[in-house]
């Protein structure tokens, strides 16, 4: 997903993953947790589909509300771990 992410920034720089950036963790990170990594993963699968989306409006969308709903459970997977 990272790549794809690289790839999407390639062609067009100002593709928003603010989101994904705030969260400071990039694959390479392995002090973080696997549920982290994991909320990072539904993050940036939400900030794709939201860019897929405004190409295609049917599967990305339903993607991007399916990637919000997991990133939005496993946030408070971490906040009750924490």
């Amino acid at each position: 997903m990272a790549e794809i992410k690289d790839s999407f920034e390639e062609e067009t720089p100002e593709n928003d993953f603010s989101e994904y950036y705030a969260l400071k963790i990039d694959p390479s990170q392995v002090h973080k947790s696997k549920m982290e990594h994991k909320h990072a993963i539904f993050i940036l699968g939400q900030e794709i589909a939201e860019i897929m989306k405004e190409n295609e409006h049917s599967a990305p969308n339903r993607i991007a509300a399916r990637m919000r709903e997991l990133a939005q459970r496993t946030e408070k997977e971490i906040d009750y771990l924490s």
